[in-house]
C-alpha cells in the first residue's frame, strides 16, 4: 500500500493523481505528530508520499537521504528497498516539468521568489540549476520584503511560493504586477483555484504564466517511478493532468435571460455527477429574496451587487455546472471569479423563444438588449453552442468538446 501522510490533509488530490496512473493502490492517512516516528519506522507501506507539515520532520527517521533532497533540504517521498528507508524530493522534477511546459526560461534572468518555505527552496534550486542570473528570495521581514518590492522592479521572473491567493482567499494576489516593468514570466504554486488571481493578472498584461497543477501531477509522476519500474512518460503526465484538470474545472453557462440555462446545466450534472449552481437561486438563498423581487423593491444596480457575490461564492467551488443570470456579463469583474476554475460557455437561443416570465429585465426590446449584451458574452466566454433542440442534444454538445 501507498499512502500521503501530512495533517491535516484536506481534500487532496493525490490519490486521484496516483490512481489514475493506475499502478498501485494509494489512499490518504492522517498521520499525528507523535505517532509520525512509529508509523515511519514501522508502519504497513512500500512507499510514502509527505506533505506539510512533516517534509523536514521525517527525515531524522530514515536511513538515507537522496542528494536532490539534501541539496533542498525536504522529503516528500519516501521508499522502503531492501528493509532501508531512503527519502527523495520530486517537488524538483514538478517544478522544472511545470516551467517547462509554460515555456518559462531561467537562464540568465533576474529571479523574484515570494516566501521562504520548502517550496520556495525548491523553486530556488531549480531556477539556480537552469542559469539564474539572480535569485531574490521576499519575505514579510528581511532585507527583501512586501515593502521594497520596487527594488526589485527589474525582474524577469516571479514566483509565488506562498499560500496568498489559495483557496477560500481567491480573491487575494501577493503583489501587484504593476511594481514589476519587465516581467517575462509568472509561476504560481497555488492550484486551487486553477487559475489564481496572480496568474490572471499576469495573462492580462500578456505575461506567459502558469499556476501549479502541473507541478502536482509531475512530481507525482516521479514519485510513482520511485515506487515503480521507471516514471510514466510526458504523454501520460499530460493525460492525468488534463483528467485532472477536467474533473476540477466548472463548467459556466452564460447567455441571455430564458435561453434554457438552468435546463441544460440540468442535464449536465445528470450526465456527469457535477454538483449544479445556480446564480440566481444562490441569490435567493443568501438573500432570502428572488431576483425579481429584489430588482423590483430595490433597483438593478443593488441586485447586481447582490449576484456579485453569489458569483464569487459559485466561482470558487470545483466540479460543479453554474448557470448564470443573464446580465451576469454586465458587471466585468464577474469575470474573474467565474474563469478562475471554470470554463465559460455562451448559450444562444432565438429571441422569439426565450422565456420571458418572472424576468422583469426582459419586458422590454430585447433585440436591442441582446445586441448591447452580445460583445460581454463574447468577451466572457470561450465557446459557444446554440440551444434549439432538446437540452440533452445541447449539452451532448457541451460535453463532446469539454
Amino acid at each position: 500500500m501507498y499512502y500521503l501522510i501530512g495533517n491535516p490533509l484536506g481534500h487532496s488530490h493525490s490519490p486521484f493523481i496516483h490512481r489514475a496512473f493506475g499502478r498501485y493502490d494509494y489512499e490518504l492517512r492522517e498521520v499525528e505528530a507523535s505517532e509520525l516516528e512509529d508509523f515511519i519506522k514501522n508502519g504497513d507501506y512500500e512507499g510514502l508520499n509527505v506533505t506539510i507539515p512533516y517534509k523536514q520532520a521525517v527525515i531524522p527517521y530514515l536511513d538515507e537521504v537522496s542528494e536532490g533532497a539534501a541539496r533542498i533540504g525536504s522529503v516528500n517521498t519516501v521508499v522502503r528497498q531492501n528493509g532501508r528507508l531512503i527519502g527523495h524530493n520530486t517537488d524538483y522534477h514538478g517544478f522544472f516539468a511545470m516551467a517547462y511546459r509554460a515555456g518559462i526560461s531561467f537562464s540568465g534572468k533576474k529571479v523574484v521568489i515570494l516566501g521562504s518555505g520548502g517550496t520556495s527552496l525548491t523553486a530556488r534550486t531549480v531556477a539556480s540549476d537552469l542559469g539564474a542570473a539572480s535569485i531574490v528570495t521576499v519575505s514579510r521581514g528581511g532585507e527583501d520584503n512586501y515593502q521594497n518590492l520596487s527594488h526589485h522592479a527589474d525582474a524577469d521572473i516571479l514566483i509565488n511560493t506562498t499560500p496568498v491567493g489559495m483557496y477560500p482567499h481567491n480573491d487575494e494576489s501577493p503583489v501587484d504586477l504593476s511594481v514589476f516593468k519587465r516581467l517575462s514570466g509568472v509561476i504560481d504554486v497555488v492550484y486551487n483555484p486553477l487559475r489564481t488571481s496572480l496568474v490572471m493578472q499576469a495573462k492580462a498584461r500578456h505575461i506567459t504564466a502558469t499556476s501549479g497543477l502541473y507541478m502536482l501531477v509531475a512530481q507525482a509522476a516521479v514519485a510513482c517511478g520511485l515506487f515503480t519500474d521507471g516514471t510514466p512518460a510526458r504523454a501520460e503526465i499530460d493525460r492525468v493532468h488534463r483528467a485532472l484538470e477536467g474533473h476540477l474545472e466548472n463548467i459556466v453557462l452564460v447567455g441571455m435571460a430564458g435561453c434554457g440555462k438552468t435546463t441544460v446545466a440540468q442535464k449536465i450534472a445528470e450526465k456527469t455527477g457535477r454538483t449544479l449552481v445556480d446564480t440566481d437561486a444562490l441569490v435567493t438563498e443568501m438573500y432570502g429574496k428572488k431576483p425579481a423581487q429584489i430588482i423590483t423593491e430595490s433597483g438593478e444596480a443593488f441586485f447586481r451587487t447582490c449576484e456579485h457575490e453569489a458569483v464569487k461564492a459559485a466561482g470558487k467551488m470545483n466540479h460543479a455546472v453554474i448557470a448564470t443570470g443573464g446580465g451576469v456579463v454586465t458587471r466585468g469583474e464577474n469575470l474573474r471569479p467565474l474563469a478562475q476554475n471554470g470554463k465559460i460557455v455562451f448559450l444562444l437561443r432565438p429571441l422569439e423563444l426565450l422565456a420571458r416570465e418572472d424576468r422583469p429585465l426582459s419586458s422590454g426590446n430585447l433585440a436591442e438588449l441582446y445586441r448591447a449584451r452580445l460583445p460581454l458574452y463574447m468577451k466572457f466566454s470561450s465557446a459557444s453552442y446554440e440551444n434549439v433542440g432538446t437540452p440533452d442534444e445541447c449539452a451532448d454538445k457541451i460535453l463532446a468538446d469539454m
